[in-house]
């Protein structure tokens, strides 16, 4: 990557202490995500890789998690924002933590845990609107991950349903770039990018790619969202510690840069900074 954007911010890092709080998706299965991950742990790679500004991301339906990234925020420079976590389909008690939450600066956006919930569809139903409008009017956004056609046509439907909510899909919608599978994922993600309000954050890839992957395999995916979305509603995640499963850190994010090597080195600011900063209304200073 010839051109060096001004910034790299790393839109979707999670942190956990399972010895501290609960994180019921994470099991012995997982491998190396059992365990702890504190900010300590990944602050030499973010340093390496060049990133300068991190947005966490909730991991778990509870405020624990969330009051556990407020924490590291206000004593790590590098963490500049916090996808928290409200219950979307509690909407009175949603109303009085987003009361709560608007008192802190560094909550920037929300997200559920939908994609594990049986109902493909359950981020449409009423309750969920009325949380979901109020995070509307507090000018905040809306992380979505989709990991099939269901959950990708039900965020279709939530964007239109709320044209002032601004939404980014994680992880490109989880494409099967190991099975090689495009044409579902590819029309819905076309889709997706006809509505202003939704965003793509490209992150995610390498634990969707067969062992052994570079960001060859990964190119036609970034391509299409670029050719549908833009640069300026595309943005950067690392996923780590997710991300271990299939890489580590820095070739992960360099993997990511060389993706977008071929853009003017205006869009390539797009994708490393300025669709963040806009996104999660960041102050890069």
């Amino acid at each position: 990557m010839t051109h060096a954007p001004a910034h790299f911010v790393d839109t979707h890092q999670h942190l956990w202490v399972l010895s501290e709080r609960a994180y019921d998706w994470i099991s012995p299965d997982f491998g190396v995500l059992y365990r702890d991950y504190r900010p300590e742990d990944v602050a030499a790679e973010v340093a390496q890789a060049g990133v300068t500004s991190t947005v966490l991301v909730q991991a778990a339906d509870t405020y624990d998690d969330t009051f556990y990234m407020l924490s590291v925020e206000r004593s790590v420079d590098t963490v500049r924002a916090v996808v928290g976590w409200v219950p979307f389909d509690r909407p009175h008690e949603a109303r009085e933590a987003l009361e709560l939450f608007s008192t802190h600066s560094a909550i920037k956006g929300y997200r559920n845990l939908t994609h594990n919930y049986p109902d493909p569809r359950w981020i449409l139903q009423s309750s969920c609107s009325e949380t979901l409008s109020q995070i509307a009017q507090q000018g905040l956004s809306l992380d979505m991950v989709s990991v099939n056609s269901e959950h990708s046509r039900a965020i279709v439907e939530l964007a239109d349903a709320h044209p002032d909510l601004n939404i980014v899909v994680d992880h490109m919608a989880k494409p099967d770039i190991a099975g090689k599978a495009w044409d579902e994922w590819a029309s819905d993600m076309t889709e997706l990018a006809k509505r202003p309000n939704v965003y793509v954050k490209h992150s995610g890839l390498n634990t969707a790619s067969a062992a052994g992957w570079t960001s060859a395999d990964w190119q036609p995916y970034v391509d299409h969202c670029l050719e549908h979305f833009g640069s300026r509603r595309m943005m950067l995640g690392s996923d780590w510690p997710v991300s271990l499963l299939a890489g580590d850190f820095v070739g992960v994010w360099n993997a990511q840069l060389e993706t977008i090597a071929g853009l003017s080195p205006d869009e390539q600011d797009d994708v490393c900074f300025k669709t963040a900063q806009s996104f999660y209304q960041l102050d890069l200073s």
